[in-house]
């Protein structure tokens, strides 16, 4: 009896921690590995690691603005996918978060943020 009850106690809670806090990503590291492959690659797109820490670093003050109006599931997966494959991107979890419909769009700057997006180098 007593077993089943805490079962039936732990359902209700969710299998990992929902942050109340934008994760933090550590970009400056992140955004000169990404310049340095990107350079590397030859790619003809390829960003500058200070534009890139610029990008992460906007998104990053609009995901602190509306994070919390964000259901946790929302946060929990766009967060994972943010992170997915090493490449911890707050222009990736600012992405999915708009298109998901939780996230109002800023308004757009003149030059497209790309950061350390996974998809950086797609043409617009």
């Amino acid at each position: 009896m007593k077993a089943a009850f805490l079962a039936l106690s732990l359902l209700g809670q969710p299998a990992i921690p929902i942050s109340d806090r934008v994760p933090v990503f550590n970009v400056e590291a992140l955004c000169r590995d990404v310049s340095a492959d990107d350079k590397a690659s030859g790619l003809a797109l390829a960003q500058d690691a200070g534009e890139c820490v610029r990008d992460e670093t906007l998104a990053q003050q609009q995901l602190s603005s509306t994070w919390l109006t964000v259901p946790g599931p929302a946060r929990e997966s766009c967060e994972g996918e943010a992170a997915a494959g090493g490449i911890q991107s707050y222009v990736d979890l600012l992405t999915c978060l708009q298109m998901a419909g939780w996230a109002n769009p800023a308004p757009s700057p003149a030059v497209p943020l790309r950061g350390a997006s996974k998809t950086r180098n797609a043409k617009n």
